[in-house]
């Protein structure tokens, strides 16, 4: 019996080991990929943040301590905004898997709220210019890549420009293939983009290893209290190396949490850390490099495969902000603060990796507009961070509220670990504010007008659904009139009309016309809602509510997550499990197709108004969105002036 047992448990031992086995190859292949797009933004940092730290104090020569200060700052912005913020903490705030602003507003509001509170104002405030930076990253980082083919040869200069709007059109151009195919590529490239900037620091340590001491963050506050002013501007440049974060955590659903924290302390922040130590060392060593560090840090013979390299590593550096905007806006539409566009998923496993059109022609079109406008990375540099260091603001203040209010935080704890970050987040955003007239007003101007876009969006929606409510009927009450015993009853038909509504409670201004304009019933009628959650998965238990509320008449209403696909024709089967019996090919679904007309006297202003109107003619056919069969489709019009 013992030999029999032994196999059989040596089996057990060994299909145990192949799950671990598969388990540390599936966490390597996200971390893998994670570095391509979760950090791709952050990892193109070294081209330009030493350069653009150290010119701001270089007028006058440089001095070690400046030096060791501005590395120092750089360092110790890594490890308290990226490692303790990003990584280790707001990580942690998901959303049953999800990252971003709007997640972290679904955490810390109130259940099913939907009014315009203080929270609600801010994330889409933060969200807005989180879309602002996601024009930015792209045109900056591809820019200051390219731009080392001068140092190849004077002569590439006039070339730049057209090779950096090639790539980028190429890079929106493959979108619609996934994120998951991005990243099977992107993964390894970034990688070896890391592992090279890596062994080009520690090879340049060796210039000046004083440079170790800046990891001591005294360094840090010593250049901020001798340098006054000029450190307050310094702060703003400094900030270049942590841009990138707040994608990070928008990105969190396209891997989880566990590759992305894998990835951050096995390679990406030792790679910066080592990169900045060696850029400052060589510094020390030879000031007259500063206008070209990064490059500068390679010999001669190394120099094109390394613009090659660096190229690749800022295209695929805008691909994180391009996938958070994505879920960005997903999460937005289903929260009710943008009309609904078209998603394509592109992976079965990951459900939040997601394609969109609109995102992506916005931002292209947004991308190719600076890069014409501001021609070098140098000037994008004065735009950049306004929009990315206020998000972060706004983050930690939602932060706080859940740490404190929803984790049951003791408010010493929250505030010893919130007041740190608050006061470098702030400073960085005030320090940022001083290049407002150098670009910095850009993507401000593109934050604001989407904020203008969702309020509208948001208070548009409010009046619409009061003025339709008004003429509202209750449904138990037309169940009761129709069903009533007469001679003017109407004409029962056969099979299934199914009618969508927002609110299984009312009578569909569809059911209303159809009776109206036709005079008869089906011999069943479903009053079909679809609602969102403000979970990201809805469990499929609880996916359907169902009642029968007469012979003919049912109720069904269908609950989604924001980051699902609110799939109608499938949710039905759940239907015939219930005891709803219906043929789809003989099942009508009617839809109340509502024409928006301008009223004079409407709340909304009047370019609002319009813009409200126009939005909701360009949302995506309802038909599309909730995918029902088009060939059982009808559509009952009617005016409604807001």
């Amino acid at each position: 019996m013992n030999t029999s047992a032994e196999p059989a448990n040596a089996g057990g031992s060994d299909d145990g080991h192949k799950t671990e086995q598969a388990k540390g190859a599936r966490l390597f292949t996200l971390a893998l990929g994670s570095v391509g797009v979760v950090y791709g933004d952050i990892g193109t940092s070294p081209l330009y943040a030493m350069r653009e730290s150290l010119k701001v104090v270089a007028g006058d020569g440089l001095q070690r301590s400046e030096v060791l200060g501005v590395v120092s700052l750089l360092l110790w912005a890594l490890i308290l905004i990226l490692t303790i913020k990003y990584v280790i903490f707001l990580l942690r705030a998901d959303n049953k898997g999800e990252g971003g602003i709007l997640s972290l507003l679904t955490l810390v509001r109130k259940p099913g709220a939907k009014k315009l509170t203080g929270l609600t104002i801010l994330a889409i405030i933060g969200a807005s210019l989180f879309l602002g930076d996601a024009i930015i990253t792209p045109a900056i980082s591809v820019l200051s890549a390219v731009e080392g083919l001068k140092l190849v040869h004077p002569g590439f200069e006039r070339y730049i420009l057209p090779i950096a709007v090639t790539i980028l059109i190429g890079l929106f151009a493959v979108q619609s293939r996934g994120t998951e195919t991005v990243a099977r590529f992107f993964g390894p490239v970034t990688a070896v983009w890391f592992l090279t900037m890596a062994a080009a620091g520690l090879v340049h340590i060796m210039d000046d290893p004083g440079i170790l001491l800046a990891l001591n963050p005294a360094h840090a506050i010593r250049f901020m209290f001798e340098n006054g002013r000029i450190a307050f501007v310094v702060l703003g440049a400094v900030f270049l190396a942590v841009t990138g974060a707040e994608a990070l955590y928008a990105d969190l659903g396209h891997f989880g949490r566990k590759p992305i924290q894998f990835a951050w302390f096995a390679l990406v922040f030792p790679a910066l850390s080592l990169n900045y130590l060696g850029q400052g060392a060589m510094v020390l060593h030879e000031p007259e490099k500063l206008e070209n560090a990064f490059f500068l840090m390679f010999p001669e013979w190394a120099l094109i495969p390394v613009v090659i390299l660096a190229t690749l590593a800022t295209v695929i550096a805008s691909q994180a902000v391009i996938t958070g905007a994505y879920s960005l806006a997903r999460q937005a539409i289903t929260l009710g603060f943008l009309p609904r566009m078209q998603i394509r998923h592109t992976s079965e496993e990951q459900t939040g990796q997601i394609f969109m059109p609109a995102i992506t022609s916005m931002l292209l079109a947004g991308v190719l507009l600076l890069v014409v406008v501001f021609e070098n990375s140098s000037a994008l540099a004065a735009a950049y961070g306004i929009s990315v260091s206020a998000t972060m603001v706004v983050e930690t203040i939602l932060f706080f509220v859940l740490v404190r209010y929803r984790w049951k935080w003791a408010l010493g704890t929250a505030l010893l670990l919130i007041v740190p970050l608050l006061t470098a987040e702030v400073g960085f955003f005030l320090s940022n504010m001083t290049k407002f007239f150098q670009g910095g007003y850009m993507p401000l101007l593109v934050g604001s007008s989407v904020v203008v876009v969702m309020w509208t969006w948001i208070r548009g929606t409010e009046i619409f659904v009061q003025k339709t409510h008004k003429s509202d009927l209750p449904l138990t009450t037309f169940i009761a009139m129709v069903e009533r015993e007469s001679g003017h009853a109407p004409v029962r038909v056969p099979g299934t009309a199914m009618f969508m509504t927002s609110d299984v409670t009312l009578t569909p201004s569809a059911l209303l016309h159809n009776l109206k304009h036709n005079h008869v019933l089906h011999e069943q009628n479903v009053v079909l809602a679809v609602k969102s959650s403000e979970l990201p998965m809805v469990d499929p238990a609880e996916r359907m509510t169902i009642e029968q509320l007469s012979e003919r008449f049912w109720s069904v209403q269908f609950t989604f997550g924001y980051m699902e696909t609110p799939n109608v024709s499938k949710a039905l089967a759940l239907c015939r499990k219930a005891g709803l019996r219906f043929d789809i090919m003989s099942t009508s679904f009617y839809l109340g197709r509502r024409k928006l007309v301008r009223d004079p006297k409407s709340a909304l202003p009047g370019l609002l108004n319009r813009l409200f109107i126009a939005m909701a003619k360009g949302a995506v056919d309802p038909t599309d969105f909730f995918h029902l069969p088009a060939n059982r489709v009808v559509e009952m019009g009617a005016h409604v002036s807001v």
